[in-house]
């Protein structure tokens, strides 16, 4: 259950990349990917790389999320922005 609560935060985050320039590594769809991916694997990696149960999830596992799905954003935007994908 914890899966998806990480995975539905990092697409709730991924939402504010329209409010920067669109320079990531592969577009929106880039964006999207490092936001879900970060989300995921920090909270595997709070919880030591195992997924809580349906009554081990809480409110803070949405928490937990938030500084990978930004953290995953933001790799991907500079990425994308080294490589010279500036907007037209």
């Amino acid at each position: 259950m914890a899966m998806l609560v990480w995975a539905m935060m990092g697409i709730a985050i991924w939402h504010f990349a329209v409010f920067v320039p669109d320079r990531f590594w592969g577009g929106i769809v880039g964006a999207f990917l490092g936001a879900l991916f970060g989300a995921v694997l920090v909270g595997l990696a709070v919880h030591g790389f195992t997924v809580p149960g349906q009554d081990d999830t809480t409110l803070t596992a949405a928490l937990e999320a938030v500084p990978g799905a930004v953290a995953g954003i933001a790799v991907v935007y500079f990425v994308g922005a080294r490589r010279g994908n500036e907007a037209a």
